[in-house]
């Protein structure tokens, strides 16, 4: 069912959907962004469709929708361990092609990675929905073409948005039942959504089949030893980063009852390859580099046959040392 509806109707339907749904979308936090007097664009719930900003690409990524930042796993006592309770109530996530097809990639580790499925991340992943935000139009750094991560139809509702009203495609029955049983307004149209089909940025991501061995000791990642300054920002802003750790918690008031605890975590950020005894790996920010670029086109391409990486371009946005990845993986490109 494609129809047009005005933002006052759209708001209707949200109003339904909210019974059942926590809705979230892309939103503007003002004064927030990198740089003094800019706001930032990060995802949180909305009420209406005038919280939504679809016409720029958000600072970070909606995995912390279905990722928590932080999560508790399990609370302990001396004698027993209990898992939290789970929100009974649905999700619906505002994103667009090029995050659907990163959360894919999560499935991809989190539930297909082995025979053990992550039941923390299948909790929430099961309830998720998505309303896929039509992209036409390439942002600055965005390379999604490159990696073919441009179109998908892994979808419950697709969205043009435009000044005062939306087209919107519903293929879920469940949504398209609220849609109908509570007489929302709207004209029937044929809409069919369009997708980005070139962007400023040409990536050439490298045959994974002849890969040299020697890339591992190349010259190149000296130069990210001397720039890169392992703050973790391209990880927690990236779609695909899956990385975590766990730490357990000790209450105050008895040491021997807490909470374990995973919290995100990347190659990128010191520490993360931190082992007993004090030992360490990839000390070098230029090591850590090397590391995230190999996995992101290399090494997953390798077990699941596609790259990692869907050229979201956010980590060349927020880096604070304006490190381009997608030069970078041009420049493996070159020496392969």
């Amino acid at each position: 069912m494609s129809i047009k509806v005005n933002n006052k109707d759209f708001n209707v339907f949200l109003d339904e959907l909210s019974k059942k749904y926590k809705i979230f979308a892309p939103i503007r936090l003002e004064k927030r962004g990198r740089l003094s007097d800019t706001d930032m664009i990060r995802y949180g719930e909305i009420k209406q469709v005038e919280d939504i900003v679809w016409d720029e690409k958000s600072t970070f990524s909606p995995k912390e929708v279905f990722q928590p930042i932080t999560q508790t796993l399990f609370y302990f006592t001396e004698d027993e361990y209990k898992e939290p309770k789970i929100d009974d109530k649905k999700i619906i996530v505002f994103l667009r092609p090029c995050d659907i097809n990163g959360v894919r990639r999560h499935d991809t580790i989190f539930l297909k990675n082995g025979k053990i499925k992550d039941n923390y991340y299948k909790q929430i992943r099961s309830k998720i929905k998505f309303v896929m935000i039509e992209c036409k139009k390439s942002f600055e750094n965005c390379f999604c073409v490159s990696m073919d991560s441009n179109v998908t139809d892994d979808y419950a509702m697709a969205v043009r948005f435009k000044k005062g009203s939306a087209l919107l495609e519903i293929k879920d029955e469940s949504l398209n039942k609220t849609f109908t049983e509570n007489n929302i307004k709207g004209e029937t149209v044929e809409f069919t959504p369009e997708y980005v089909q070139e962007n400023k940025v040409k990536v050439t991501p490298p045959d994974v089949d002849k890969m040299p061995q020697g890339i591992y000791k190349h010259e190149m990642w000296k130069e990210y030893s001397t720039r890169c300054i392992a703050c973790g920002r391209c990880n927690t802003a990236c779609i695909t980063c899956t990385c975590f750790t766990t730490s357990d918690l000790f209450y105050d008031d008895n040491k021997n009852v807490g909470e374990r605890r995973r919290v995100w975590d990347g190659c990128q950020i010191d520490g993360f390859t931190d082992m007993a005894g004090g030992h360490s790996f990839r000390e070098k920010h230029g090591e850590k580099m090397r590391f995230k670029t190999m996995h992101k086109v290399y090494d997953y391409n390798k077990r699941f046959g596609e790259h990692m990486c869907v050229g979201c371009g956010r980590c060349d946005d927020i880096c604070p040392e304006y490190i381009s990845f997608s030069n970078c993986i041009n420049k493996v490109t070159d020496i392969v």
